[in-house]
């Protein structure tokens, strides 16, 4: 037994210096050390040997596995780095070549003005609140001060699950479930971004569109800081000349409200296609919060007064940069992706 493990060893080591190649010397690693290999075949004898002598065998049998794996395995590597020496030395590379194009994303437009908005007013000391898409008809409108005869209500307008479960036409109504939740008490300076739903389709309109809303809550404020902040916000979306003005109009939720417009940014207040030639663009909604909507969520309009404001993303990406057609925005064209990157 002693004498076929001597010459077992002595012919692995002999095929493994005779290999020059790492197929070689593969075929050499599962001829002797493979799971049918000649050191397994070895062990089977071992039923023959005496069984006072059987562990000193199995020993000297192990001892020979391994001795035999760690010269082949040294052969190995010397023979894959000779391998890839000979590799490296045949490839014969063009330094002058120009180097492959590596291709990097980036941001949608509407992803671009969403964050230098929202960032321009958690600058001024707002916090941002999200919400759910899906409202009860209650947090969408009522708490709004939009009674069921209100024409928002209408089918053409509002997608309805059920008669109390809609998809939101607004964010507003998180303006409602803050004012109302007992963990949080005025002073509120919050900014509310989201998607909403309408039933429009047009160059100008989407059923759904990106809004962020902003809905402040302290003690004697007024129009004055409602504009000052609107300033503020324009001034860092659009530009440092950017002028902004008040019109009287009229919503539910507050009392009383106003239009706002921005000086044209294409043509800097001149007049022009984009504006009409008036010099200005009607940009988002706004006003003091309605007595009744402080009521409703629970605050006492005594003590307490309000601003909110909302806006479209997609309107304001439209005149930031000159957009003609709203719906270009959801066309996947990755060619109109490129030109903001």
């Amino acid at each position: 037994m002693k004498q076929k493990l001597a010459k077992l060893s002595e012919q692995c080591l002999a095929d493994s210096k005779k290999a020059v190649t790492s197929e070689q010397i593969n075929a050499v690693k599962i001829k002797y050390l493979g799971r049918n290999g000649a050191f397994s075949d070895l062990m089977k004898y071992l039923k023959d040997v005496p069984k006072e002598e059987k562990p000193e065998m199995g020993k000297l049998i192990n001892d020979a596995r391994v001795e035999a794996e760690t010269v082949i395995g040294e052969i190995e590597r010397d023979i894959l780095k000779k391998e890839k020496e000979a590799r490296l030395a045949a490839e014969k590379i063009d330094v002058t070549l120009p180097g492959k194009e590596v291709k990097t994303g980036g941001l949608h437009p509407l992803t671009i003005v969403r964050n230098q908005i929202l960032d321009t007013f958690i600058s001024m000391g707002f916090e941002v609140v999200e919400g759910p898409e899906i409202e009860t008809d209650e947090f969408c409108f009522q708490k709004l001060n939009i009674p069921k005869d209100h024409p928002a209500r209408d089918m053409q307008d509002t997608f309805y699950i059920t008669d109390n479960i809609v998809l939101r036409t607004h964010t507003s109504p998180m303006q409602a479930r803050v004012m109302e939740s007992k963990d949080r008490k005025p002073p509120l300076r919050l900014v509310i971004p989201g998607k909403v739903y309408r039933s429009d389709d047009d160059a100008t309109h989407s059923p759904m569109f990106q809004q962020i809303e902003g809905l402040v809550i302290d003690k004697k404020i007024s129009l004055c800081d409602l504009k000052g902040t609107l300033e503020e916000f324009a001034k860092s979306v659009f530009s440092k000349e950017t002028k902004v003005r008040f019109r009287p109009s009229y919503f539910p939720f507050t009392e009383p409200s106003v239009e706002v417009d921005v000086s044209c940014s294409i043509c800097g207040g001149k007049g022009c296609r984009i504006c009409k030639g008036t010099g200005w663009i009607e940009i988002l909604g706004a006003g003091i919060v309605n007595p009744q909507v402080l009521i409703n969520c629970g605050l006492d309009p005594k003590e307490y007064t309000g601003y909110a404001f909302g806006l479209g993303i997609e309107r304001v990406t439209m005149i930031k940069y000159g957009i003609p057609d709203m719906r270009i925005f959801f066309e996947n064209d990755e060619r109109f992706i490129k030109l903001y990157k």
